[in-house]
């Protein structure tokens, strides 16, 4: 065999499982475009927010703090202000308490972020428990594990046929015949296609488009300390990014797998949202792009051996939580594939596990 461990994708979660791996045996990583992390890892909004998600994403994110606050630079203070509006009452109070947030004056949330429009924000709340993850540190360090012990990133390798034989399985990619002993399907918006093109039962994954722009200092103002700024609802975010503001209008548009682009009309609607809880109008964008966010049937991630095929183990369905739940969801799919014990609650295990659709 090639490879003890044949991972597909080189994302987020492929790349921090092949650092987790690579100690304990040959990991061969195929990636079909020629850079790491160029489909929805490389679009993200970089925040690391572990209250944020259903309970099990929020289970791998509390779990993912430890190694987070271990590498220097990877966190940086950013904070999460939530706006609501006179109308959203009850469902601005709900989520506050679901992020743990608290609530604030207007005037407070307006000392932070001084466009708020005082005629429309009639609700906010605050904590400090959010943080900018630079995701590009966060990979190239998953990367120099693996690589340090062993593991070799295969890049324009895109995957066309998947084959069992006996003992592991045979994967052509990049033309290339590779043969490994576990096949990890770690292949994001595609992960449904690599299972149907080696046999495996789908679980029916939806990849979303999620559109951002971004837009100059509004009003020409500093931003760099600005929160992250979410709209009740997630109708909307706002976050500062390199001197500018990053506005996404937070769509879930499904879409079938393939190389996501922004939506000029779904674009516009979002920014219209934002604008209408600030003073600065939008007058022109940098920038704008989109990325896929997929989920399983029931939004959480899927972790661990396919119940009807122990050879092929899943790690998918990271939504928007990839780079904030890839410590603990990297250090699980170890200890499932090494026969450990896995260091979150067995409770949590069940939870993500591919048998619970079976």
């Amino acid at each position: 065999m090639d490879a003890d461990f044949l991972i597909i994708g080189g994302g987020i979660a492929g790349v921090s499982a092949s650092a987790r791996l690579a100690p304990f045996g040959r990991v061969v990583l195929v990636e079909a475009e020629t850079a790491l992390a160029h489909h929805a890892s490389g679009r993200s909004a970089a925040l690391y927010e572990p209250r944020y998600g259903l309970p099990p994403v929020v289970g791998l994110s509390m779990a993912s703090g430890e190694y987070f606050r271990a590498q220097p630079g990877v966190l940086s203070p950013r904070g999460l202000l939530v706006l609501g509006r006179a109308d959203q009452a009850e469902e601005f109070a709900a989520e506050a308490k679901d992020l743990g947030v608290e609530g604030i004056s207007v005037d407070e949330a307006r000392a932070m972020v001084p466009i708020l429009n005082p005629q429309t924000v009639a609700y906010a709340a605050w904590a400090e428990h959010a943080w900018d993850i630079d995701t590009d540190l966060l990979l190239q360090g998953f990367a120099r594990v693996a690589k340090a012990n062993g593991a070799e990133y295969r890049l324009g390798a895109k995957v066309t046929s998947i084959a069992r034989i006996d003992g592991g399985w045979r994967v052509t990619a990049g033309g290339v015949e590779i043969t490994g002993r576990l096949l990890i399907n770690a292949a994001g918006a595609w992960v449904d296609e690599v299972a149907k093109l080696a046999g495996v039962t789908p679980i029916g994954f939806q990849p979303n488009r999620r559109s951002m722009a971004r837009i100059p200092a509004p009003g020409g103002h500093d931003v760099s300390k600005w929160p992250m700024i979410f709209g009740c609802g997630e109708t909307w975010y706002a976050k500062p990014d390199a001197g500018a503001l990053i506005v996404s209008p937070a769509e879930e548009h499904p879409m079938e797998p393939h190389d996501a682009w922004a939506d000029d009309m779904v674009l516009a609607e979002g920014l219209a949202r934002y604008e209408e809880m600030v003073t600065e109008p939008v007058t022109r964008l940098i920038t704008s792009w989109a990325g896929l966010r997929t989920f399983s049937p029931d939004r959480s991630l899927v972790i661990g051996r396919d119940p009807d095929e122990a050879s092929f183990v899943w790690v998918a369905g990271q939504g928007g939580y990839g780079f904030q739940s890839s410590p603990a969801a990297s250090q699980l799919v170890a200890d499932l594939v090494l026969g450990r014990t896995p260091e979150i609650d067995e409770g949590l295990v069940a939870q993500l596990s591919p048998a619970r659709f079976r």
